[in-house]
């Protein structure tokens, strides 16, 4: 009896001292992707590279590095499968044996996208550059976008969108280029969080 007493004895001074103490409250991180095409593992700095890559160097150090992440070889499956969370077979973004879909497929009405779950928790979602997912990216939950449709014309592009409203066609030589212009649009978006959302999340 004596060894039972004393054991809840602690147990009730442990629970005392556990009611004392306050948990710090962890703040979500804002995320940032970048996806981008035929680029090699060891082309950036931060894995290796001889090409200086100090930006992106910056944000591996800072943030997170995936080391045992592996994509598909086209890059419609690999966007579904990121944004979703799901294989790529299992929601129709894949050209397999036996798979309805391809490039072409629609995803299942419960293969949501990232940025619809990541609104319930406060996150302002935006997106620049391809897509290749079926739907528009705002109709798919982003807040934000711009979507370049026309990846083979890079100079003057004919099919590209700000939040899913097709914008006017580029003309040759007007100084456009593809990547450039992703890039601001991204930036533009984060310029434009840090004014009107300066306490929301971003993704």
């Amino acid at each position: 009896m004596k060894v039972l007493s004393k054991s809840l004895s602690a147990l009730v001074f442990a629970s005392f001292l556990l009611a004392g103490c306050t948990v710090k409250e962890v703040k979500p991180p804002n995320v940032m992707v970048i996806l981008a095409d035929d680029l090699g593992f060891s082309d950036l700095g931060c894995f290796g590279g001889e090409i200086k890559t100090p930006n992106l160097d910056q944000l591996a150090s800072d943030g997170l590095r995936f080391t045992q992440f592996y994509n598909c070889g086209r890059c419609w499956p690999t966007r579904a499968s990121l944004l979703t969370g799901y294989y790529p077979q299992q929601i129709g973004r894949d050209n397999a044996p036996g798979i309805k879909g391809g490039g072409g497929g629609e995803r299942p009405e419960w293969a949501g996208l990232i940025p619809r779950s990541l609104k319930d928790a406060g996150y302002i979602s935006y997106h620049s550059g391809k897509w290749h997912i079926d739907g528009m990216p705002v109709e798919s939950g982003f807040d934000r976008s711009y979507y370049l449709g026309d990846q083979a014309r890079f100079f003057s592009p004919k099919t590209h969108y700000k939040d899913d409203k097709k914008l006017p066609a580029v003309e040759r030589g007007s100084g456009y280029y593809g990547t450039i212009e992703i890039a601001d649009r991204a930036i533009d978006h984060l310029k434009e969080h840090k004014k009107n959302h300066p306490d929301k999340l971003f993704f």
